[in-house]
């Protein structure tokens, strides 16, 4: 774990409890509360990054299909513009 072998992280173990002693769950606890929002506003950046991503790309190419289910409408996807009609 870590590539600590199983006697260095006894050593850092000890080194825990005589640094902080009784209060080493508190400490542990507030370790684990940091991580989880620092993970937490990992997860946010990385959403709002896929979501620019995704807006660009549809930016770049607004003529793809969307994903459309089968048994809807399609012609709400197509341009509004008049269809040509050639005069006769």
């Amino acid at each position: 774990m870590f590539g600590l072998s199983p006697f260095e992280m006894m050593v850092i173990g000890v080194i825990a409890v005589v640094l902080f002693g009784g209060s080493l769950p508190d400490v542990a606890r507030k370790a684990g509360g940091f991580y989880r929002e620092f993970r937490t506003k990992i997860n946010e950046v990385q959403r709002e990054f896929r979501a620019a991503e995704y807006e660009a790309s549809r930016a770049m190419n607004p003529y793809e299909p969307s994903q459309v289910d089968e048994d809807e409408d399609d012609a709400s996807s197509e341009p509004a513009a008049p269809k040509f009609t050639p005069p006769s």
